[in-house]
């Protein structure tokens, strides 16, 4: 099987050099690394350091650019901007090339496409990483572990382990990508059914084992597993994590208009103001560390039994200086990895647009979880009961 890694950025590049490191089994044969920049190419193609890795410059700035660069591949991994995400998928329906997602947004969209992606024998997965990712898929399982589902939350977030003021965060993945976390609305499941709620709202203190203790939440968009999951539980928010003090901080923004999409006039220049904010943040958002840490806890309660029950999954994940990677990175590349490793070893047969949440739950979770362990992603779990039996 040919694979394609669409974008050599930071989450591109891990993929690619994880990938190589299974290329002599379940049937992976070579991995092309593709992007518009030779030197981001060149850089991927050193860290892997695998004579199957090949680059290829080439656009990939339109759906025929992507459909033109996946003539040949069998497989690709999307780790493209959240603007090229459709645009992916549609290029890879086209190409009859299966096609793992790292963007979960616009899932309704991506759905409609469903049936064409039958029809061409394919398989795409949107939303293929930690969150959306590996939160979908916890909380569907802790969905079927319960006769009756009520309040999945799905909690996650990517924090620098030395935080620097003003912001304390520093950019794990692109600074358009996450800005596009803080502004869209978040869908949600509120009394069985699907709403919107507005971004960066009903903030809340969680605290997580050390080294990363208090933290804030707030409510951001929970992707395809409002839509998926709807029907089986009551109640379900997904809810991004930081340090204190960075929700409000970004909230006054937000209210001040620096994160609007419609260009403003300046003089003779015109620019959105979320695009001259993002070039005003990033300096701040830099961090004078590479270290991260990934916070993730799924809680999904409900009863079992007529015993109220909750079933809790917990990881906190370090940078990882064996590999020299970001934690956000790791656990964002190694699901979409994994993934393409059961499609090349028909692990997974079905075609169409399938998100996680739907794969990988019943009989493929817990393998999945042993093999995510294996990659030292590893996620702790609970289970917990309030009261007898009546």
């Amino acid at each position: 099987m040919h694979i394609f890694v669409l974008g050599t950025g930071m989450i591109g590049t891990t993929v690619v050099t994880e990938l190589a490191k299974l290329t002599k089994h379940d049937g992976l044969k070579t991995i092309t690394a593709v992007d518009i920049n030779q030197a981001s190419i060149d850089k991927c193609l050193a860290i892997a350091d695998n004579p199957q890795v090949i680059g290829k410059v080439a656009a990939l700035a339109t759906e025929d650019d992507i459909a033109k660069v996946l003539k040949g591949a069998d497989l690709a991994i999307g780790c493209l901007p959240h603007s090229l995400s459709l645009p992916a998928i549609k290029a890879a329906i086209s190409s009859k090339c299966h096609l793992i997602d790292l963007v979960g947004s616009h899932f309704t969209e991506k759905l409609a496409l469903h049936e064409q992606a039958q029809q061409a024998g394919v398989l795409i997965v949107p939303g293929c990483g930690v969150a959306p990712g590996i939160t979908n898929f916890l909380a569907a399982q802790g969905i079927e572990l319960l006769d009756e589902a009520k309040t999945a939350i799905l909690s996650c977030g990517g924090i620098p382990r030395y935080p620097d003021p003003p912001l304390g965060y520093q950019v794990v993945y692109r600074l358009e990508s996450l800005l596009g976390l803080y502004t869209r609305p978040a869908t949600v499941i509120q009394s069985g059914k699907v709403v919107e709620l507005a971004p960066l709202s009903e903030l809340e203190e969680v605290t997580f084992p050390e080294p990363v203790g208090l933290c804030e939440t707030v409510i951001t968009d929970a992707h395809s597993t409002a839509f998926i999951l709807q029907g089986k539980v009551e109640n379900l928010v997904e809810r991004t994590v930081r340090y204190p003090g960075h929700w409000n901080k970004m909230s006054v923004l937000a209210e001040l208009g620096f994160l609007d999409e419609t260009p403003i006039t300046i003089g003779d220049i015109s620019i959105s103001p979320k695009l001259f904010a993002e070039n005003v943040l990033l300096p701040s958002m830099s961090g004078h560390s590479v270290e991260d840490i990934t916070v993730l806890r799924v809680e999904v309660s409900g009863v079992k039994q007529g015993v109220s029950t909750k079933h809790t999954w917990e990881m906190i994940d370090l940078y990882d200086h064996e590999r020299k990677i970001t934690s956000m990175a790791k656990t964002t590349a190694i699901p979409a990895l994994l993934i393409s490793q059961w499609i090349a070893s028909k692990k997974i047969t079905e075609t169409g647009v399938i998100p996680i949440e739907s794969l990988i739950v019943r009989e493929r979770f817990q393998p999945f979880l042993t093999e995510l362990s294996q990659l030292e992603i590893e996620i702790e779990y609970k289970e917990e009961i309030f009261d007898e039996k009546e």
